[in-house]
């Protein structure tokens, strides 16, 4: 067998010696979903991450209550290093809303960790406004950490928000970073490590800095609409649509999926190593990735009034039309091989010989 080679390759000798620290917060108004989901990553995986296994990669090193083996004071001794700026450059990622602790009388909404000088925890938003100043980049990681989500749906008691809610939508890291967005019911896996690769690629100078659209969400995850994306969406184009969930293969938005108007790169991208996601195994898309979720888009299973005065457009207008010419064409023209293309004495095939 032949023997590994220890040699530095170029480019990861750039980043030789320098170490992206990555403080990763649970404790917003959240359940977790999207560090757990984020543990089946596969392009990149974690472990690609932090084992330095992409060339020009900085170290990384990774403190999160999901996936820690240290507790209680030893393992909040790298909060403490962020604050007095012994973790530097790190990344703040956020997981779960926060909650308006103005309202919160007595008590708290959340918190973790206890402050030594007064004996109280700390909670979530004032980890916020002691770290997020210190940190190299902010990231707000699933929807309910971007926008809010379903804690900060009407009605609710907290007051809760999204950390650019928080901090301000024009706010920016110490690196001069505006806070990173990446929404999702939980966040997509790949989209995760992936952002989270950029990121650390970026701060060790070997990338630029992330381009992100208005809702601060990275562009190049997040450009298109599911619909320019699904599978399904030449049969909305036909006309064509499904009445109930499961089998039926057709577009769904007269079940109420909001593909229309939602950006999401689910269907392109799948959930696990190229696989599922909600269009391409039957379900409708609920919005989690969009600003107004949920409350601009329910009821969930009703579809919106617009998509469904198009797809009624489509199906009584040209959609059968096309269905029907592009059957035809399929039937009399593609479907058939051509005519040369079977035994007999003559040659058929146009071919000429030109020597």
């Amino acid at each position: 067998m032949a023997e590994l080679s220890t040699e530095v390759v170029p480019d990861q000798a750039k980043t030789e010696g320098i170490t992206a620290h990555v403080i990763w917060m649970t404790t917003g108004l959240g359940c977790d979903g999207d560090s757990v989901a984020m543990t089946s990553a596969t392009n990149p995986s974690l472990e690609d991450i932090i084992t330095q296994a992409i060339p020009g990669m900085p170290k990384v090193v990774v403190h999160t209550p999901v996936l820690a083996y240290e507790n209680g004071a030893e393992f909040m001794q790298a909060w403490w290093d962020a604050e007095a700026g012994k973790l530097d450059p790190f990344v703040l990622i956020i997981e779960g809303s926060i909650p308006n602790e103005n309202l919160s009388g007595e008590g708290h909404w959340a918190a973790m960790g206890v402050d030594p000088a007064t004996g109280q925890p700390i909670t979530t938003s004032e980890w916020l406004d002691r770290l997020a100043p210190k940190a190299a980049a902010v990231v707000a990681l699933g929807t309910c950490a971007t926008y809010g989500g379903i804690p900060a749906m009407k009605n609710n008691p907290t007051g809760a928000m999204g950390v650019a809610d928080h901090l301000g939508w024009s706010w920016k890291s110490k690196a001069g970073l505006p806070v990173v967005n990446i929404p999702g019911c939980p966040a997509q896996p790949d989209n995760t490590t992936e952002t989270l690769l950029y990121l650390a690629l970026h701060l060790a100078g070997r990338a630029p800095a992330p381009e992100l659209d208005e809702a601060l969400r990275p562009k190049w995850l997040f450009g298109r609409t599911v619909r320019e994306g699904c599978n399904r969406a030449g049969y909305a184009e036909e006309g064509d649509f499904a009445t109930e969930y499961g089998s039926d293969h057709r577009c769904l938005v007269k079940l109420g999926c909001k593909g229309p108007v939602v950006k999401c790169n689910v269907p392109v991208r799948g959930w696990q190593s190229g696989v599922g996601g909600c269009p391409n195994v039957g379900g409708i898309c609920m919005a989690c990735t969009m600003p107004g979720f949920p409350d601009k888009y329910m009821p969930f299973m009703d579809p919106d009034p617009w998509g469904n005065a198009a797809s009624s457009f489509m199906k009584f207008a040209y959609g059968p039309l096309v269905r029907k010419m592009r059957a035809r064409n399929v039937k009399n023209k593609y479907d058939k091989e051509p005519d040369w293309r079977k035994p007999g004495p003559a040659l058929t095939t146009g071919y000429a010989k030109r020597w």
